[in-house]
């Protein structure tokens, strides 16, 4: 973890230290973090920590220090050489960074690698002390829940969502679970004054469990620090208080970078502060107002404290009762900026925690301002909502302040209403042709779409940006980021379908979907050029739905000897039609399909193939099993049905 931490902090000007930047401008705060790689490069085969949210901005900063070839201009192009080349930059989200901090101050004896009560591995321990819990009176709600649960489905989503929840309490309210391991029912308020928990008071009583069952393991209970991220946080703290002047942990990286965050929570800034004694901290905050504006919230509740190294904007129609500060400020910043009204509070609190002299003194030394901030002008109705969010200005100043602006020719902001999700991706589509064939300088690498739920409009944005091919004018190249493997592995995707197969009808278009994996066809010897004809086929024999009889009857529906429509029935056309070539008679009420007979037939061999294995995972998920049957089970069935890609296929893949 710490790349060569010596090589680089032996460089002269290097000093470790918290360094916070405020800008308004993704790209200045972008600008700034090439030009200081570039002044202190990392050691040869070393490499630099980012802290990023999302693989998207991590994309977009690792293009950037790679600069597009022959591109001098390009802020990257010195870094990279103008080759389109990056290496050495590993990026981590904040939550990882933090627990790798915590190995390396704490010891990777006393921290596991990931803690036993992150949310997947949370998720089993609840689902086995939840029903130890259940007799309590405290637990009438969840007990009430889970009543007549067959199956254990509601269980398994309650469990989820509580793990997400305790998930979430360690992150921001490291205080509470602490408070209920020591057996106190209470909440602290945002003024840390203990409050009594109502009926809520169930949620204490289950992580005083959960933390009971941990114990019980032996690998966790002799480890220091068996209570999750929270205790791990608070020692790491106490470590890094009581540490040796002239010694550094080993582990920790030389430098940090943090980009692209709107919000950190606490814990983790107390860690980049901790970790700033050794490590030299870059925190790029892209803060779109110049003034201290953590006090404009919607509901008119003040953060206690001094503004900070941000003055509040002066003003002399500022209120003097301070419950009218909510309309002193920019609508949107009250309405929208709730998570970066915290952030900067905190920030505020770091900074008068550490001494900011030394820092802001390593930032003259080096050329660059402590803060960024560049007002857009006013020539666009786009950029003078941003002077004003910037400026702070009310509604009243902003009339005052700029002229009128002829919607019809001002183009910066506008709004659409369409009916789907669908639609709206169709309408950014042609819109973004539009603005492409009326700006020679635009191109898509300029543009960015954010969507609420990206898993949502995902299908909707491969329908409408994949139906063009790469020849046709219309395309536009595109890149869905912040997907699971759920959404982009085809391998996984066809397992999830696997193991809902209990439950599934099997049409026709459930195993077409399975065959369009590659690694399955491979098992079965089918090419992809095979599936136009696989599909003809079983349009032919009027495939529907239904493995056989059996599967029919378990769904609960009538089912003769040889149910129509059903793969067995299909399958039962396409052999006999092999068998008997030309002959078109019925034999025993089944009618031959003709077409597969010849050298095609070795297609329906390996069709029936996998609908066979399907069955045969249908009947076995009927069974009862524990959890070691069912790994040894899918063990199998997952080397019967899937074949891993060479090597040759494996390098074509990464070079695509």
């Amino acid at each position: 973890m710490d790349h060569n931490a010596n090589a680089l902090t032996d460089q002269p000007g290097f000093h470790p230290g918290f360094l916070v930047i405020h800008g308004n401008r993704a790209e200045d705060l972008r600008d700034l973090v090439v030009r200081w790689m570039q002044r202190y490069p990392p050691p040869p085969l070393g490499r630099d920590t980012v802290i990023t949210q999302s693989n998207g901005m991590a994309q977009w900063l690792t293009f950037s220090l790679a600069g597009q070839p022959g591109s001098a201009d390009d802020p990257g192009a010195l870094f990279g050489g103008g080759l389109g080349i990056c290496a050495g930059l590993e990026t981590v989200l904040p939550a990882r960074f933090s627990w790798w901090a915590y190995r390396a101050v704490l010891g990777a004896d006393a921290v596991p690698e990931a803690s036993p009560v992150d949310k997947p591995r949370l998720v089993w321990r609840l689902m086995r002390v939840l029903p130890q819990t259940l007799d309590d009176p405290a637990f009438a709600p969840l007990a009430r829940f889970l009543r007549a649960d067959e199956g254990m489905r509601r269980r398994l989503q309650l469990c989820q969502r509580l793990a997400d929840l305790y998930d979430q309490y360690q992150v921001y309210r490291a205080d509470w679970l602490a408070a209920w391991a020591a057996g106190e029912d209470v909440w602290m308020d945002a003024l840390g004054e203990p409050r009594p928990l109502g009926a809520d008071r169930w949620q204490a009583a289950l992580w005083r469990a959960v933390l009971e069952d941990l114990q019980q393991d032996a690998d966790w209970a002799r480890t220091p620090i068996g209570h999750g991220r929270a205790a791990a946080h608070a020692a790491f703290l106490e470590a890094v208080r009581d540490w040796p002047d002239g010694s550094r942990p080993a582990g920790l990286p030389a430098r940090v970078f943090v980009f692209g965050l709107s919000s950190l929570p606490r814990q983790a800034l107390e860690v980049l502060g901790a970790i700033a004694r050794w490590t030299q901290v870059l925190l790029c905050v892209h803060n779109p107002c110049q003034y201290y504006w953590a006090d404009i919230i919607e509901d008119r509740a003040l953060i206690p404290g001094a503004a900070g190294r941000h003055p509040r904007r002066p003003a002399a129609s500022r209120p003097a009762d301070p419950a009218d500060l909510h309309p002193h400020g920019h609508p949107l910043l009250a309405a929208w900026g709730r998570q970066g009204r915290d952030f900067i509070g905190l920030l505020t609190n770091q900074d008068r925690i550490r001494s900011r002299d030394a820092d802001i003194a390593v930032l003259e030394a080096m050329g660059e301002p402590a803060d960024i901030f560049r007002a857009p002008g006013g020539e666009t109705l786009l950029e003078q909502l941003q002077d004003d969010i910037l400026s702070l200005r009310t509604l009243p100043e902003t009339r005052a302040q700029w002229p009128g602006v002829d919607p019809a020719r001002d183009t910066s902001i506008r709004f659409h209403s369409s009916h789907s999700p669908q639609r709206e991706v169709e309408v950014l589509h042609d819109r973004l042709l539009a603005l492409m064939e009326s700006d020679d300088d635009l191109h898509p690498g300029n543009c960015l779409v954010m969507v609420p739920d990206i898993e949502a409009y995902a299908p909707h944005i491969q329908a409408v940006f994949g139906r063009y091919g790469r020849d046709d004018p219309r395309h536009i190249p595109f890149d869905i980021a912040d997907q699971g493997p759920r959404q982009t592995d085809p391998i996984v995707q066809a397992v999830e379908q696997l193991l809902r197969l209990s439950e599934s009808r099997l049409g026709v278009s459930q195993v077409l979907d399975l065959l369009e994996v590659p690694a399955l066809r491979r098992r079965f010897g089918i090419d992809a050029a095979d599936l136009p004809r696989l599909h003809r086929w079983l349009e032919a024999v009027n495939v529907r739905w239904g493995l056989d009889s059996d599967h029919r009857q378990a769904l609960g529906l009538p089912a003769g000897d040889h149910p129509r429509h059903t793969w067995a029935h299909g399958l039962e056309r396409m052999l006999l039609g092999y068998a008997t070539g030309e002959t078109r008679a019925p034999w025993q009420d089944i009618a031959p399909f003709a077409e597969t007979g010849g050298l095609e037939a070795a297609l329906v061999g390996q069709l029936e193939g996998l609908v066979r294995w399907l069955g045969e995972i249908w009947r076995q998920q009927q069974t009862p099993r524990d959890a070691d049957a069912w790994v040894a089970l899918w063990q199998d069935w997952l080397a019967a049905l899937f074949e891993p890609a060479d090597s040759d296929e494996q390098a074509r893949a990464a070079g695509s």
